[in-house]
């Protein structure tokens, strides 16, 4: 896959044939369908033939006798091709759904599986559009423009034989309009196949801009942006309809020229078979018969433009959903399993820099140890690699340089679905989902019984939930947007507890929390804390307290470690981080009671917070 979501492989017949995988289970509906069809292409064949042994047998010699059963034929020819038509269109239906249900399902696990560093290069709405309109059009296409396109050029093939053995120069007409349309196709396949990625891809945009927009609407709505974010999406849809009314118009063009062409036809033969018919070249039957073959014509030649059509939009779709099949993760699942955890975590030597940014490292040669039961927290300015740091330890990327242990295991040598039930994860921004709030909180451990779901919900001082319309099983909208950034903290809090991790990674998860209800969870949170292995990022004094040690992180790399007391004193740095929280005023001010010179230091802090506010 490009390294650039906007640049793309051509489409080609290639991407389709790629996806054959997904007709196999259903090859012998499709057996079916073309046998099916092909008999229909022979009954669309036999009527005109039995209406001109009507005409040139018993009405050209005036016997009523076999009218009656040459016309029985007719009439059963037509209902057998309806019952045909019946079929082919219900075995139809039960396969291409079916292949479409397991092509989303397969696309779906591949999206699951791929990294973070996929996910963040790639707009939400290019997926969506990948997920729901690309697969649409390759359904469309295996479902009724592949079956149509073999069964029409056979159809035309076949009457072409059968009309140049009825009567030869009828027949080269017939066959003559071959050439113009075989050439048109060409150019129509070359113009409409780049028209037709443009289309998809602006879709996709379109998508992203909705999806934002809906998500971000407080944010929106909050600094009174709405006619600018519309104005960004009428631009956006505008886009898309100007290249698709490019598409349309190419499609026009062709289309037209694809109904002169058989209409042309008709009118040369209907004036050359009279003149035959005059001179006894052919027969009244057979010119009846040669015009209605004909006529049987007009609509698989026709039909060619939106057929070619639907396989340039298959073939651009399918090319779009192998890009994600075939990108390679760069997380690669070990094998290894974690008998009995104890949750001893490790970080030796780790480097690490973001995969789209290989030459701007964001942790340097970090080491750190963490035994089982303890907790530590990093401390550190925005942007030094805290989030960076903590999404090593699950592996939602992968470290450059060095390696991150649990037990002494290297987590890239363990499964990864062993992994992350060792490693539980409460973001800063938590995400939750359109369900229930229990199916939100049990996410990670779907078997836990209630107790230990109210359990989590009162460590995280989750409370609110009983007072929903319907309680836990109240659905709280997409993203949460229902809850105030606090309640979907401590929800996100609540999953992570409830999931009893031997690691439990708090980011920074109580920011959006009162300084009351921040107290209570963490008095909660000590318990728990007690009984795995913690690492915490912090900005706040309070949430430091938390742990049995500090790590400062400068600059990707880790400078101090130490008990919260031990940095105070002893580090500058650490101290300005946290001189504005008034716990670190307390924390200090009982240390200079010590008599070891803790006030000074406090007055320090004091004095050098003012400064900076004043600067």
């Amino acid at each position: 896959m490009p390294a650039d979501p906007t640049s793309h492989p051509p489409a080609s017949v290639r991407s389709l044939w790629r996806l054959r995988g997904y007709l196999r289970p259903h090859r012998w509906a499709l057996v079916v369908m073309f046998a099916v069809s092909l008999a229909g292409v022979g009954v669309t064949i036999a009527i005109p033939l039995v209406t001109r042994a009507i005409i040139d047998g018993p009405i050209t010699r005036h016997e009523l006798g076999p009218v009656l059963p040459l016309g029985l034929l007719a009439l059963a020819l037509g209902v057998l091709e309806a019952v045909l038509i019946f079929v082919r269109r219900w075995v139809q239906s039960n396969a291409v759904l079916g292949l479409e249900s397991d092509l989303r399902r397969d696309l779906y696990e591949r999206l699951q599986a791929l990294p973070m560093s996929f996910h963040t290069r790639w707009q939400s709405g290019q997926l969506l559009s990948r997920v729901t309109t690309d697969l649409s059009a390759i359904r469309r296409f295996s479902g009724f423009g592949l079956l149509f396109l073999v069964i029409n050029i056979l159809q035309v093939l076949v009457v072409t034989v059968v009309l140049l053995t009825m009567y030869w120069p009828l027949g080269l007409v017939v066959a003559a309009t071959a050439a113009p349309i075989v050439w048109l196709s060409m150019r129509f396949e070359k113009a409409y196949v780049v028209v037709s990625r443009g289309v998809q891809d602006q879709q996709g945009d379109l998508a992203t801009l909705a999806e934002e927009g809906a998500v971000g609407i407080r944010v929106i709505r909050s600094f009174g942006r709405g006619d600018h974010m519309a104005r960004r999406y009428d631009e956006a849809a505008l886009q898309v309809r100007a290249t698709s009314l490019d598409k349309v118009r190419l499609s026009a063009k062709f289309w037209t020229f694809l109904e002169v062409i058989p209409n042309l036809a008709v009118v040369v033969v209907l004036l050359l078979g009279a003149i035959g018919v005059g001179r006894g070249a052919l027969t009244p039957g057979e010119l009846v018969a040669f015009i209605t073959l004909l006529l049987s014509l007009v609509w698989p030649v026709s039909s060619l433009g939106v057929i070619l059509a639907m396989a340039q939009e298959a073939m651009t779709a399918a090319a779009r959903v192998l890009e994600i099949f075939d990108t390679e993760p760069d997380i690669v699942a070990g094998d290894q399993q974690v008998p009995a955890p104890r949750g001893h975590l490790r970080l030796e030597h780790v480097d690490f820099a973001f995969p789209d940014a290989p030459d701007q490292p964001v942790l340097r040669d970090v080491n750190l140890d963490v035994p089982p039961g303890q907790t530590l927290a990093i401390v550190g300015a925005t942007g030094s690699g805290k989030t960076a740091l903590t999404a090593l330890v699950p592996r939602l990327f992968d470290v450059t340089g060095g390696r991150v242990t649990i037990d002494g295991v290297d987590v890239r040598d363990l499964d990864l679905v062993s992994l992350r039930s060792l490693v539980a994860t409460a973001f800063e921004e938590p995400t939750l989902f359109s369900m229930s709030a229990r199916e939100n909180v049990t996410l990670g451990r779907a078997d836990a019984a209630e107790d230990d779901v109210l359990a989590a919900l009162e460590i995280a001082q989750a409370g609110f939930v009983h007072d929903l319309p319907w309680g836990l099983d109240t659905r709280i909208g997409e993203q949460g947007l229902s809850l105030s950034g606090g309640q979907r903290q401590r929800l996100a809090l609540a999953r992570a507890v409830l999931s009893r991790p031997a690691v439990l990674v708090l980011d920074d998860t109580l920011s959006a929390l009162d300084v009351h209800t921040e107290k209570l969870v963490e008095e909660a949170l000590s318990n728990v804390l007690s009984q795995t292995t913690g690492l915490v990022v912090a900005h706040r004094a309070s949430t430091v307290l938390l742990a049995d040690r500090v790590a400062l992180l400068e600059d990707g790399t880790i400078t101090h470690v130490g008990t919260h007391r031990e940095l105070l004193e002893s580090v500058p740095a650490y101290r300005d981080l946290l001189a504005a929280d008034a716990v670190v005023d307390a924390e200090v001010g009982d240390g200079g009671a010590g008599g070891d010179g803790g006030g000074g230091t406090a007055d320090a802090a004091d004095q050098r917070s003012g400064d900076e506010v004043r600067a």
